[in-house]
């Protein structure tokens, strides 16, 4: 049986406007902060730039890649084990 092929998901968050079309489309992995002015990736990672990350699976990144297709600033990323970006 061979293992899952895990991906990172990445969010700029210095660069979110809070559009909330992430929620919008995957309510599973993305959520507005209470103030409304970003949004978080649910469970996710801050890192020490500001970004957040979460390792997600295969069967995940479809969802998290429309999302990242529906952000208008361009703040969601999408990366396979060895690093190569997806989007």
């Amino acid at each position: 049986m061979t293992e899952e092929k895990k991906y990172k998901l990445l969010h700029d968050r210095p660069t979110c406007i809070g559009c909330a079309a992430c929620p919008a489309v995957a309510p599973d992995f993305w959520e507005m902060t209470e103030d409304g002015l970003k949004s978080d990736i649910k469970g996710g990672k801050n890192l020490d730039n500001e970004w957040q990350e979460l390792e997600i699976e295969e069967k995940d990144v479809e969802v998290n890649k429309e999302a990242a297709e529906c952000c208008p600033v361009d703040c969601i990323h999408i990366e396979d084990k060895e690093g190569k970006r997806i989007i």
